[in-house]
């Protein structure tokens, strides 16, 4: 859960943000763990994620060919970026000559 949902669930609350976890109330401390468990966490979250975008590969949209492809999915272009999306890595040129080693 990140800052922004985190400070948005607080507020829901009624709890300050400034406040530290070992000087909340018990009373506060379930109402707040009954708040964040309605939130999907951790594994939960990546399965959702994930059946989404296997969603999109079964119904072959273009976002889910996009995926299947391993290429960027929301327009980005592809011509000069994505070069390690794409595999095409190149090396950095460097002057040709080889460095003297001492003897």
């Amino acid at each position: 859960m990140g800052r922004p949902r985190a400070r948005a669930v607080l507020s829901s609350l009624g709890i300050k943000h400034e406040k530290r976890t070992n000087d909340l109330s018990a009373k506060e401390e379930g109402a707040l763990r009954e708040a964040v468990e309605k939130f999907p966490l951790e594994g939960e979250l990546r399965r959702r994620i994930s059946s989404n975008i296997r969603r999109l590969k079964d119904i072959k949209v273009y976002r889910g060919t996009r995926h299947a492809k391993r290429l960027p999915a929301r327009g980005q272009r592809t011509k000069t970026n994505s070069r390690t999306v794409r595999g095409n890595v190149r090396k950095t040129m460097t002057s040709g000559r080889r460095k003297l080693e001492k003897t």
